[in-house]
């Protein structure tokens, strides 16, 4: 049973093992990709990259064989890659690790604990981005206020009725600096008394602009 998990490369290097290896790699990036499908949105391009990369990474680490000097340079040669790229969402971050580990474990020729790997952690993902494990009701609030309205701490009580936290963000002026633009990070405790809780703003802020929007994944990047 145990023999199954030893490395297919203990026997030598031919090019059939080559593409043992590419094949299981593709596999698991094909898996992974399908997994990062169904938990969001994701990109073509990105998709198609996650099946690649796996087999690029076990096709360089098979060239490199062993070779320190080479090592090092193919690591050069990577770390080059991160600084032409947009951080991204942690997630998609943690998809590419995952195919580049799968990609690493082929290339050493254990193609059964890459393939494991790949669909345990891939269904580990799945079940936990159909959970609410760590969401939370977190919401932009922005507040339009005449410039005669002192708001620091104009809403402190609506805030402790609707919200479990709140933090002022930005500030700006608006309108020739007679108005205030005031925007908020909040976790509202009943999503659904959103309209009670704009309809207590405005008695506030004399009727003016009040805009409630779901957070953006900004802080969800890495």
């Amino acid at each position: 049973m145990s023999a199954i998990f030893d490395s297919i490369l203990s026997g030598g290097f031919s090019i059939s093992m080559f593409l043992a290896c590419l094949a299981a790699a593709g596999l698991c990036g094909l898996v992974a990709s399908l997994m990062t499908a169904k938990t969001g949105e994701a990109s073509k391009g990105f998709l198609i990259s996650l099946v690649v990369l796996p087999m690029v990474v076990c096709t360089v680490i098979l060239m490199v064989n062993g070779s320190v000097g080479t090592g090092i340079a193919v690591a050069g040669a990577f770390s080059l890659v991160r600084f032409r790229s947009v951080a991204g969402k942690a997630k998609d971050i943690s998809a590419i690790f995952l195919v580049m580990t799968a990609g690493l474990a082929s290339a050493a020729g254990y193609v059964v604990i890459a393939l494991l790997f790949t669909v345990l952690v891939s269904a580990v993902i799945l079940v936990l981005s159909h959970l609410s494990f760590g969401q939370k009701d977190a919401f932009e609030l922005h507040i339009t206020v005449p410039e005669t309205l002192q708001f620091a701490g104009a809403f402190d009580d609506l805030f402790a009725k609707y919200t479990n936290s709140h933090r002022l963000v930005k500030t700006r002026t608006t309108n020739m600096g007679s108005l205030y633009k005031l925007s908020y990070d909040i976790e509202l405790k009943d999503p659904t008394a959103s309209q009670a809780f704009m309809d207590e703003l405005r008695c506030r802020n004399g009727n003016l602009e009040i805009l409630i929007c779901e957070k953006m994944e900004g802080s969800d990047s890495l």
